[in-house]
């Protein structure tokens, strides 16, 4: 007769066991797809990438623009302070010598008053608004005595004038400090994606900017309403500098970042316009229509407005782009155009 056992079940530790065992394998398995090689990016993964980068360390040259306008502005306000406060002293010491002069002429023809020692003194002021003992002196002696007191007042203001002044130069330094540092990072940053590439990708992107440029340059010699005066003289002028590189901070004659093509093609036309893209929307009529836009306009991109160029018609922009790039002709549609302004 055939025994008929029930068959062994296996213990809770051998279950525990096979359990924890499949869920390693689990584990190691998912470690290592995670640790496999991500795919390399694609060179218009790359080209986004780095556009976003340029575009970011734009942002800050702006920023560090202002602050360099602002920091030359400012030396010009602290020398002529210093300026003023120095003549202003020796103007303070002659009207004192003279007020000496007086007390001495006073003393030899019969002795000087004790109030005009008081005069004498550093700061006058206290017994000058004594009105009282006025009528106990010439009305040169008050003259005078009023001159100086007018004039330390008037020394104090600039003083503390300029020492405001050296606090604002001083943050204004570190703004500036602190721009180039972010506008380098994001190039080197930019850099370092771009090294990702081939030399025959980076070659295939310069190719493609090349035709590019090219084929907007073609439509904006075809034609578009001229602008007029010196908007036309500024716009030749910009023309004169294209396939000059395009440099953070610099505003030519060789080379050149956004804003500073624009002011310096302007200047050479007679026309003085703010350094920076966001001080330039406001320096003339702004355009909000691109079909009113003449070429010579000045274009502005992007919610903050940190790039500018010219319109050149068609819709076509000629302007200084970014790092590793040169003055060139550009589609109006290759950035958020805000509004454009007639200066």
């Amino acid at each position: 007769m055939a025994s008929h056992r029930r068959p062994k079940q296996p213990s809770r530790t051998r279950v525990t066991v096979l359990t924890a065992t499949a869920a390693a394998a689990v584990a190691l398995t998912s470690q290592a797809a995670n640790a496999a090689p991500s795919a390399k990016p694609s060179k218009d993964e790359v080209k986004a990438k780095v556009d976003k980068l340029y575009e970011e360390a734009e942002h800050a040259t702006e920023k560090y623009n202002g602050a360099k306008e602002k920091q030359q502005k400012l030396d010009k306000q602290i020398d002529n302070l210093q300026d003023k406060v120095a003549r202003g002293q020796d103007e303070l010491n002659d009207l004192r010598d003279g007020l000496g002069s007086l007390a001495s002429a006073q003393y030899r023809s019969g002795g000087i008053d004790p109030s005009i020692q008081l005069f004498l003194s550093s700061d006058p002021d206290d017994y000058l608004d004594k009105a009282s003992t006025l009528d106990q002196l010439s009305s040169q002696q008050v003259d005078a005595l009023k001159k100086i007191q007018e004039k330390q007042r008037s020394l104090a203001q600039q003083r503390q004038e300029a020492s405001d002044k050296l606090a604002d130069l001083a943050a204004t330094r570190k703004e500036l400090r602190e721009n180039k540092e972010k506008v380098q990072a994001k190039l080197a940053e930019a850099q370092k994606v771009l090294n990702t590439l081939t030399a025959a990708e980076k070659a295939a992107l310069a190719a493609e900017e090349e035709r590019a440029s090219r084929d907007s340059a073609r439509s904006a010699l075809g034609g578009g309403q001229a602008a007029s005066g010196r908007a036309a003289a500024a716009y030749s002028a910009a023309q004169s500098k294209l396939g000059s590189p395009y440099v953070y901070g610099a505003s030519g004659p060789s080379s050149f970042d956004c804003s500073g093509l624009t002011s310096w093609a302007f200047a050479q036309a007679g026309v003085s316009i703010p350094r920076t893209s966001q001080a330039q929307a406001s320096a003339g009529t702004r355009i909000y229509s691109q079909s009113d836009l003449k070429v010579g306009d000045l274009v502005l991109f992007y919610g903050d407005l940190h790039h500018v160029g010219f319109y050149a018609g068609n819709g076509q922009i000629l302007h200084a782009p970014r790092t590793g790039t040169v003055v060139r002709y550009e589609s109006i549609n290759n950035m958020p155009f805000q509004f454009g302004v007639r200066i």
